[in-house]
């Protein structure tokens, strides 16, 4: 073999080498920021503030809904919910789908020749847009074995880094999708209200070999200002922060699956949540414990950063064009996507983020509400800046509705509870203002971080009113919003729907 030959060959290799990038995404299931990483005190996360530790550590991620169904395909699209149109919970029956058309990242990777799996919760549909090569969700299995049951989870994600291996497939996209710390529901209440039972080893519950559950004092736990301070609040939260530490000790044997079959270097982690705790002003609502996630990312190339923290606003919507550009694939259709890379961010802070701006124009998230559950109709759309968040809520005349796991949890049964009895509910909220919602929400966030105070309609806040708004209704439009002449006019079909549509404003 002559010189040239062998150094071609060479060049060769090295450029396969260094094309066997992968991704690992982590997701939990209405997780928030229950762990050391983000300044909690008492729950225990050894694994999941190690791996902060080497990661770039996001403070301003935010979730384009706060949902799981439509937040997942988010995730997986790059796009809005009204957009993809998963407008709510997957639900067949009621043809609760992403549309016909879209595309998310794995059929896209895997037209590339990219490997692409799904181990845990999937709940999204129609499968042809969320195809996956290797699949081992509660389409498959019971959801809390493939959720819940890290062993099991362990197994799967090793059965899928072989095959790859076997298969001589360089390079792989592997989504692990957690089912804690969500609700255990009123279906099986002998596993506790988050399911912190499940597993344990006590006697009915089964065991998890590899778990080994950590239990919290229901008076030792620091409340978010969100739960009212009440025991049965305590103890919710004090379930919740078990089924956490189940999480984070699966997030350690996935990492571990991946070190041990010499992965590491080769891949792009990244652990995020897919919308807040399924507890007071959280889940389902488009205030910050609802749409305020925890994200890091950890990158095997040289010179990214590592436990330092990013202050640049994120979407999950930034996802779908980090892992393109991570896989060095163009989406079919850019025009859909609003979200940006983050890659840039693993190397250096934008300077306007360096001096912790509040006001920096550019620097926003946008998010879209529309469904939950099948009967949970309540459209928002909402614009957030470092210091501004302005909510449209559409549907204001109606009272907000409650979905079916928070409305038989114990924090919330003790509201009604203490509401109906008209004792104190030591909370910062009232049920009536949580049910009633005006139409615009306006907050200052700098001055008023728990969105106490809405100013809307203040004289000296019109200027940042209008400008929120407008730029809102940008997206609304460049995202194809069917709700974005609502409630006051209605979208005009004008011939070129999909080009030109128009509102018409209802005569008063």
């Amino acid at each position: 073999m002559s010189l040239g030959t062998q150094l071609f060959l060479f060049v060769s290799l090295l450029a396969t080498s260094l094309e066997a990038k992968n991704v690992l995404l982590l997701l939990a299931d209405d997780g928030g920021f229950e762990m050391g990483a983000y300044r909690n005190r008492i729950v225990q996360t050894p694994y999941l503030d190690a791996l902060a530790k080497e990661s770039l550590i996001f403070n301003n991620a935010y979730a384009s809904v706060s949902s799981c169904s439509p937040s997942r395909a988010a995730i997986l699209t790059g796009m809005p919910e009204h957009q993809n149109g998963q407008y709510g919970l997957h639900n067949g029956v009621h043809n609760f789908n992403s549309l016909p058309k879209v595309r998310s990242i794995s059929t896209i990777l895997a037209q590339h020749g990219i490997r692409t799996g799904l181990i845990g919760k999937k709940h999204i549909g129609p499968n042809s847009a969320y195809q996956f090569d290797y699949e081992r969700t509660e389409e498959q299995y019971p959801i809390n074995q493939v959720g819940r049951n890290i062993t099991q989870i362990k197994l799967f994600v090793r059965e899928f880094l072989q095959q790859g291996k076997a298969a001589a497939n360089d390079s792989f996209f592997l989504m692990v999708s957690f089912h804690d710390p969500h609700r255990c529901g009123h279906i099986t209440p002998q596993y506790g209200s988050f399911c912190e039972r499940w597993g344990s080893g006590e006697e009915g519950m089964g065991l998890i070999p590899d778990w080994h559950p950590i239990y919290y004092v229901w008076d030792q736990i620091d409340l978010p200002y969100y739960v009212p301070d009440t025991q049965p609040a305590r103890y919710d939260v004090a379930a919740q922060y078990t089924t956490i530490s189940r999480l984070d000790q699966g997030v350690g044997l996935v990492l571990k699956e991946l070190q041990d079959a010499g992965l590491e270097e080769d891949t792009l982690v990244v652990y995020t949540s897919d919308n807040g705790p399924p507890l007071p002003a959280a889940r389902t609502n488009l205030y910050d414990p609802g749409m305020a996630e925890p994200m890091f990312m950890r990158s095997p190339e040289k010179g990214s950063r590592r436990n330092e923290v990013t202050y640049s606003m994120t979407s999950h919507l930034d996802l779908v064009p980090t892992f393109l550009e991570w896989f060095n694939v163009s989406h079919p259709l850019p025009a859909s996507l609003t979200g940006r890379s983050l890659l840039p961010l693993l190397f250096h802070e934008p300077t306007a983020a360096n001096h912790h701006s509040n006001d920096e124009p550019d620097d926003a998230v946008f998010a879209s509400q529309s469904f939950h559950e099948i009967t949970m109709t309540y459209p928002m759309r909402a614009i957030r800046t470092k210091r501004y968040k302005l909510i449209h809520n559409i549907n204001y005349q109606l009272p907000f509705p409650i979905d079916q796991d928070f409305y038989v949890s114990p924090t919330f049964q003790d509201i009604l509870n203490r509401t109906l009895a008209k004792q104190p509910v030591p909370w910062y909220k009232t049920l009536r203002s949580y049910y009633q919602r005006p139409e615009w929400e306006l907050y200052d966030l700098k001055m008023d971080p728990t969105e106490s105070r809405n100013l809307f309609g203040k004289s000296s806040m019109k200027e940042t009113f209008q400008q929120l708004h407008d730029r809102l209704q940008k997206w609304l439009e460049v995202t194809n919003d069917p709700f974005r002449c609502a409630p006051d006019g209605v979208l005009q079909d004008t011939g070129e729907y999909l080009n030109n549509p128009t509102c018409l404003t209802l005569a008063h």
